[in-house]
């Protein structure tokens, strides 16, 4: 991960988000969010071939994590073959989707 101007953190992941790496990436996410510098964190998901259940759990954990610690977890630049995963489970709302380089900074 990497810090975005001064409270923002930027998580990309790769390949497959599924069962296999799922706990790794909430561990991750979870780390960011319970920093004190953080105010945040975006979710670049350009380079997400496919997710899973276990990665929508991994995400929405990550979520629910962010929303209580009064900080954002919002995702990006999700492709198409993951948005459908989200608009079909009606959390592509909740997430705050957005396709370009724009960082929405609070919910």
């Amino acid at each position: 991960m990497k810090t975005f101007l001064s409270s923002t953190t930027v998580a990309q992941p790769t390949g497959a988000l599924n069962a296999a790496n799922a706990d790794a990436v909430r561990q991750e996410l979870l780390a960011a969010l319970s920093s004190e510098q953080c105010g945040g964190v975006v979710v670049d998901l350009s380079q997400v071939e496919s997710m899973d259940s276990a990665g929508l759990i991994a995400l929405a954990a990550s979520l629910r994590a962010a929303q209580a610690a009064g900080k954002f977890l919002q995702l990006r630049q999700v492709p198409p073959s993951i948005r459908i995963v989200f608009e079909l489970t009606q959390l592509d709302g909740a997430f705050g989707l957005t396709q370009g380089a724009e960082l929405a900074m609070a919910a």
